[in-house]
């Protein structure tokens, strides 16, 4: 059977894009086959290139984010700039912005403007909070809006609340702007015409806050925070191991525990002892099932406490640090890591979490240096040798 084509190969997508939550959407689209054009300020491009230079002199957000896609510098306060990137929407499928509330509408970039120009298009507006609203205009960064969405609250020890260590808000909005790209292309399939998608960091990440949102808006009052611990399950949590390394295991209901104290514990007596036997005596003795587990595993090396885990039946999981991620040996076994190039040559990536059996592999194209492809872009837009060079000589592109 012949190999099936990207799924989204044809496809094209134009982004005037920045930091996390758009990037991180049209990378996905990228990986599956879609050209991806993404429209760059010429005086240092996508402000996320500058956050760090951990990958061998690059940001690694924007090593993350950027894979295989086309960089065009342009001043879209010009209105030569401007006009270069309605040209290339013309023939685009897609549009993705996440510019600063009410800054694409300025320059007739939202969605609204755009697909009542070209009904064939599917035009995504990202934002911090929404178009209407009394947050509407508000600056909204990844941790702000964790804060606002109710994460930070839950996330963290009784003593203090912290943020998720990576840009949850970020990513959350990222996520539903690529599958709203994917049910808008279906529709279109379907109907001929695409549409406006609006996608906000809040609403995005409060979804995602489905638990505690819940057990809060009905229980009364939300769960506490407990680290890495399990606010309402117990035993639930990280334990020290002899060799000081930490094992995560997880207890889901009354006979796990049996085993665990029988096999693990070596206290078989705790398995029916009412202080502990159901999990509702033992999140109220949380302390005192913390001690009993966390002195059995003290004694024991981290390879010994996960076989005796395994073998008892119960869910465990190493405490693993980025580096041991980095080798993870069910990464490795499962050949998850692939090189892509940038401008400063390979680097180290993952595959897409998107594996499709019998269809071509995954893109994972180069990382773009600025404006890398803005000379090629001229070109196909029928731009002239010397009308490129006096853009370029006015500032307007770069």
């Amino acid at each position: 059977m012949s190999q099936q084509p990207p799924p989204l190969d044809g496809i094209t997508v134009v982004a005037v894009e920045q930091a996390v939550s758009a990037p991180f959407a049209t990378r996905q689209l990228a990986d599956l086959g879609a050209r991806v054009i993404k429209i760059e300020r010429p005086d240092g491009g996508d402000f996320a290139r500058g956050y760090d230079t951990a990958a061998r002199g690059l940001a690694s957000h924007f090593v993350w984010c950027n894979r295989g896609k086309e960089s065009l510098a342009v001043d879209l306060k010009d209105p030569r700039g401007l006009e270069i990137v309605r040209r290339l929407v013309e023939d685009a499928d897609v549009f993705v912005q996440n510019l600063a509330q009410g800054a694409a509408a300025r320059l007739g970039l939202d969605a609204a403007t755009l697909c009542a120009a070209h009904p064939r298009l599917i035009a995504v507006d990202i934002s911090g909070y929404g178009s209407e609203g009394p947050y509407a205009h508000k600056r909204a960064y990844d941790m702000l809006v964790q804060c606002e969405a109710g994460l930070v609250s839950v996330t963290g020890t009784a003593e203090q609340p912290v943020k998720a260590g990576i840009p949850a808000a970020d990513i959350a909005a990222a996520m539903y702007a690529f599958s709203g790209v994917l049910a808008a292309l279906v529709r279109r399939g379907v109907t001929g015409r695409g549409g406006p998608v609006e996608i906000s960091m809040l609403e995005s990440l409060t979804e995602w806050m489905g638990h505690p949102l819940h057990y809060g808006m009905h229980g009364g009052k939300a769960p506490a925070r407990t680290g890495v611990a399990h606010a309402v399950i117990s035993p639930y949590d990280a334990y020290s191991t002899a060799d000081g390394e930490q094992v995560l295991l997880s207890v889901q209901n009354d006979r796990e525990w049996r085993r665990l104290a029988e096999h693990v514990l070596e206290r078989p007596e705790l398995g029916l002892d009412p202080s502990f036997a159901t999990n509702t005596a033992r999140t109220a003795n949380r302390a005192q099932t913390d001690a009993a587990v966390a002195k059995a595993l003290a004694g024991l090396g981290t390879g010994e406490a996960i076989a005796r885990l395994e073998a008892a039946g119960i869910a465990c999981a190493r405490l693993n640090s980025v580096r041991d991620v980095a080798g993870h040996p069910q990464l490795a076994a499962r050949e998850r890591w692939r090189e892509v190039d940038t401008p400063v040559g390979p680097l180290r990536a993952l595959l897409p979490a998107i594996t499709l059996p019998g269809g071509a592999p995954a893109v994972m194209g180069a990382v773009p240096a600025l404006g890398e492809h803005t000379d090629a872009l001229l070109r196909a837009l029928g731009t002239t040798d010397e009308g490129a060079a006096a853009l370029r000589r006015d500032g307007v592109v770069a």
